[in-house]
Order: C-alpha cells, then sequence, then structure tokens
C-alpha cells in the first residue's frame, strides 16, 4: 500500500514539507471553481493507497472545510484503501458544548461530516479541546506540538521565569511547558464577554519582578494574551513577556493589541498558512517534522505514544 500526500489549497507549503520528510511528493489536486463558487476538485491515481488529506481549517474556515469534505470524498472515489483527514488545525473546535439552548454544536457537525466524507481516521495538532475525540465516530490521534514551541522558548526561559496560563482551560497545558522548561507555573482568572472581548481579573502565583511566558493553544484576536499579560503586569511582572501558542491565527486586532504589549517574542507554528506578518518579533517553528514522523508511524502501523498531547 503506497504512500499518499494530498495537499489541500489552505497550506500547500506544509504538505510539501510534510512530503519531502517522507521522502515523497505531494499530490496537487485539480481544483476548479465554478462561477457560482463551487468547487470541483478531482484526485487521480490513488487506487489501493494510504492516502493523508492536508488541509488546516483556518480563515476562510468554511471554505477550507467545504474544499475538505470534497477532497475527501474524491479520494474515496478515486479508490483509495486508507484515507486519513490530517488538520494541523481543527476549526469550530471551540463549539464543544451548547452555552444555550438552540445553540449548535460546531466541532460534533464538523466531525460528523468529516467521517460522511470519507476520512477512516482523523489527525489533529493540539485541539482546543481533548473532547474532540469523544465527538468523532472515527479514530482521532491529537498531536503536541508543545515540545518544540517549549525547545523554542527554553533559551528565552530566564532564571526565575513563569509559565503563565491565560485561563483555567490553559492550565493542563501551562503544566507540560513548565515541565519541559523545569519553570512553576502561574494561572489568570479570565471571564469571556464577547468572542473578541475577555476580562481578566486576578493571577494564582508568584509573577513579582519575574520575566513571563504566557501560553495558550492558540491566538485569534489576541484578547486573552492582552487581558492575562494586563494581569501579569499589574502584579509586577518584568517585562520582556514570550508568549507560545501552537495555533497563530492572529485575527482581527491582534497585531496591534501585541504590538501594544512589552512583548519580547511571539512563538507559534506553521499550522497556518499566513502572508508576511504585521505581528512584532513573530518567530514560527515549523510542525512538518512532527507531522512527518506521526504519518509514517501511521502507516506502517507503529505507535504514537510521545507524539501525542498528554491526558
Amino acid at each position: 500500500m503506497g504512500l499518499r500526500i494530498v495537499a489541500g489549497t489552505a497550506n500547500p507549503v506544509l504538505a510539501g514539507a510534510v512530503a519531502t520528510a517522507l521522502r515523497t511528493e505531494a499530490v496537487t489536486p485539480e481544483l476548479e471553481r465554478f462561477p457560482d463558487g463551487e468547487l470541483h476538485p478531482v484526485v487521480d491515481h490513488l487506487r489501493g493507497d494510504d492516502v493523508y488529506v492536508i488541509q488546516p481549517t483556518g480563515p476562510p474556515v468554511s471554505d477550507h472545510l467545504m474544499e475538505l469534505f470534497l477532497l475527501l470524498d474524491a479520494c474515496r472515489r478515486s479508490g483509495a484503501d486508507r484515507i486519513t483527514a490530517v488538520l494541523p488545525y481543527f476549526g469550530y473546535a471551540r463549539q464543544d458544548r451548547r452555552g444555550r439552548v438552540g445553540e449548535a454544536v460546531g466541532a460534533r457537525v464538523v466531525a460528523d461530516a468529516l467521517a460522511g466524507s470519507g476520512a477512516q481516521r482523523l489527525v489533529v495538532v493540539d485541539p482546543h479541546t481533548a473532547a474532540l475525540e469523544a465527538m468523532c465516530g472515527i479514530p482521532v490521534e491529537m498531536l503536541t506540538a508543545v515540545p518544540a514551541l517549549a525547545g523554542a522558548a527554553a533559551p528565552m526561559a530566564a532564571e526565575g521565569a513563569v509559565i503563565v496560563a491565560p485561563d483555567l482551560g490553559a492550565v493542563k497545558l501551562a503544566e507540560h511547558y513548565a515541565s519541559l522548561v523545569r519553570r512553576p507555573v502561574a494561572v489568570v482568572r479570565k471571564t469571556r464577554v464577547t468572542g473578541a472581548t475577555v476580562h481578566a481579573e486576578d493571577i494564582a502565583g508568584d509573577v513579582a519582578g519575574r520575566p513571563a511566558i504566557i501560553v495558550d493553544d492558540m491566538i485569534s484576536t489576541g484578547a486573552t494574551i492582552e487581558a492575562a499579560a494586563g494581569v501579569v503586569l499589574a502584579h509586577g511582572g518584568a517585562p520582556g513577556i514570550v508568549v507560545a501558542a501552537t495555533h497563530g491565527l492572529l485575527v482581527g486586532a491582534a497585531a496591534s493589541r501585541l504590538a501594544r504589549l512589552p512583548v519580547r517574542c511571539v512563538l507559534t507554528t506553521d499550522s497556518l498558512a499566513r502572508d508576511q506578518s504585521p505581528v512584532p518579533a513573530l518567530q514560527v517553528e515549523s510542525v512538518a517534522p512532527l507531522l512527518a514522523e506521526a504519518i509514517g508511524r501511521l502507516h506502517h502501523n507503529q505507535p504514537l505514544g510521545d507524539l501525542l498531547v498528554r491526558g
């Protein structure tokens, strides 16, 4: 069973890097867009192959999702023997529960649609919720880029530095970073007001006089990072904050928010494609080696244990 990497349009550079690491060439589908906006993908010559479709579902999320669904179906109809959807960033993962009556659970809808389109397995990197696995009717492999980001942050983790979780949901993530760079953890108490506005009130842990490394799974509008940094500084934290997050969506006012902060470095990965970013001091670590290692092991039916998100 041959190994094939199929590249969606959301991040073809990443897909190409993964294919190169695996000593193969990425398959670039024929992709026609009709005048009314409909997509028409064609993927040929996959009969009997072990296929990995790489397509992060970042902005524009719905467009990239629809393309992914059609690519998966095209691979199935091309005769692929095994099909894995590789989503370095899983859009809609934040919609993992209902907040009120009549609200959709977007993560579950996407999970069902992936399986219905032909995916037999899902690979994601640092998803927003560990509950994603329970929502999916197909096996889910949740990889983590934390070791790579922690390695990049380690030289900046000066003596006395503290790892800061910007909310309670990021505590396990902060503890993972802390175990790798051997630094203590502090936790910010946050209340989300809207999708782009948060209010942070207090912090548990000693940050006075210490440089902070604020960690999260993603930076979207930058509101959470801004609020957390404000609390750290208000409690005497040292300037020169380091921010580390696997997924740098960096939408809306993110660039201006980060530019206003005393940030030394913003660490993220290439899970999402981007043009030249206006975010100051941005440092990008590639997840291509991580994805290539995982895909190689899956292709040869080997365990992924040390590559997975901690439970």
